[in-house]
């Protein structure tokens, strides 16, 4: 039995010791702060527009855990908001404990407040890590899941100053990437304006803190859409991450989705003039704190890659999320970190690490995001099942669908029906009765 060694606990990296674990290696999962799923904590949307169809591939391919436990401890399911449709909002305040105790019942070692900053490497091949506290941990085959996100120095130079968001430099440190301690040049994102870089996209508002009628309305029908008073005017949406919610709907309104918390989908938004719109006269920032301001800024660190996730330039390490390309969301997070979990598995008991074809959605994401990036256009895109470039792609190429029945006799009549096994957690939990068609 090989031993997988996942830095960052990120959706990522829970989803590649989840596809590492199954495929029979031995897994010690390393996160930089006291929780997992990191920027999971503060998201909250699930299998909104294309995400849906990569979800399905996935569950259909035997690594859907993650995307079945997000249905568990959904809100709301099947809503509709402006772009957007047939969305899961998972409860933010909930997901995390239930995700850590599926990691731990499954067997994966998990260590808190392990910050990675050195890398043990003999010519292309990587033998430990060890963390800020001085701990080594030794393994066959590493896959980094570090991120892009900050550090502070990062957020004030390209944003507008650390914005105390879920990453919590300030108390745990700044991210650290595991490819750039093994000395292997990285690449950096740029945002639509090219400046390096992109802000993240959304922020959470204390729903007790907003008008009754505004927290009635998200309990019961998850979205809550306000307009902008023309004197305040439109929201600059060109530096978001997320250019799948750059849309006109976005720069003319507040969009409020119930993840919990009130989700307000903007990078940020200034405190006084927020409390000038009609209920939301007490509004207070919950994450990023210094939400009226700024958020934080990715795409700092990506990682050469090929398309089964294998770091260029090293030979016992992979890369998922951020780390992979300009994927953006949880979906492709954890898509990505699937692929990469289970093909270091692979390659510590000396199989040769898989590509998935073009013909799911999941293969031909990883594989057109590289191409891109290799010709030099791809850095100031970003790809997303969920809107903007890439989903247009899905459905021109045919590989959306919102039925699940379809979605999994196209992975089976693959051969890739179950391609990453299944787990005690699908047996009891994912009969196919509880994946509902939704159009």
């Amino acid at each position: 039995m090989g031993k997988v060694v996942v830095v960052g606990g990120g959706w990522a990296g829970s989803a590649a010791a989840i596809a590492a674990r199954k495929a029979g290696a031995q897994v010690a999962l390393l996160e930089r702060t006291d929780s997992l799923l990191g920027t999971g904590l503060v998201g909250g949307i699930m299998r909104n527009n294309g995400r849906f169809t990569a979800a399905e591939e996935l569950i259909a391919m035997g690594c859907g855990d993650l995307f079945l436990i997000a249905d568990r401890t959904a809100r709301h399911r099947n809503i509709e908001f402006p772009g957007h449709s047939h969305a899961t909002l998972y409860d933010v305040g909930r997901i995390e404990p239930v995700v850590r105790k599926h990691l731990l019942d499954m067997g994966i070692e998990i260590l808190f407040e392990a910050r990675v900053t050195k890398a043990v490497r003999e010519g292309g091949k990587l033998s430990a890590c060890v963390t800020d506290k001085g701990t080594c941990i030794e393994g066959d085959v590493f896959v980094d899941c570090t991120g892009s996100a900050g550090p502070q120095v990062n957020c004030t130079k390209f944003g507008n100053g650390c914005c105390m968001c879920i990453l919590r430099c300030p108390s745990y440190g700044g991210r650290v990437s595991l490819t750039g301690l093994c000395g292997i040049p990285e690449m950096m994102g740029r945002s639509a304006s090219g400046k390096p870089g992109s802000m993240s996209g959304s922020c959470k508002i204390l729903k007790e803190s907003l008008a009754p009628k505004i927290v009635e309305r998200l309990d019961s029908e998850g979205v809550c859409v306000i307009p902008i008073p023309e004197d305040l005017g439109k929201k600059d949406v060109s530096f978001k991450a997320c250019q799948q919610y750059a849309l006109e709907e976005y720069r003319e309104n507040i969009v409020l989705l119930d993840t919990g918390h009130a989700k307000l989908m903007a990078s940020y938004f200034p405190l006084q003039a927020l409390r000038r719109i009609p209920g939301m006269e007490y509004a207070r920032f919950e994450d990023p704190y210094a939400g009226g301001r700024g958020n934080s800024i990715r795409y700092m660190a990506i990682s050469p890659r090929d398309n089964t996730l294998k770091v260029k330039g090293m030979d016992n390490l992979f890369c998922a999320g951020e780390k992979a390309g300009t994927f953006v969301g949880h979906t492709e997070a954890i898509v990505t970190g699937s692929l990469a979990g289970f093909n270091a598995a692979l390659w510590a008991m000396g199989e040769k690490p898989v590509e998935l074809p073009r013909d799911l959605a999941i293969g031909d994401i990883i594989a057109k995001c590289n191409e891109d990036i290799e010709s030099g256009e791809g850095l100031c895109r970003k790809y997303t099942f969920s809107g903007s470039i890439y989903f247009q792609r899905m459905k021109e190429l045919g590989l959306y669908s919102a039925v699940p029945s379809q979605i999994h006799e196209r992975v089976k009549k693959l051969g890739l029906e179950n391609l990453f096994g299944s787990s005690n957690y699908l047996k009891e939990c994912a009969s196919t009765s509880e994946i509902t068609e939704r159009r």
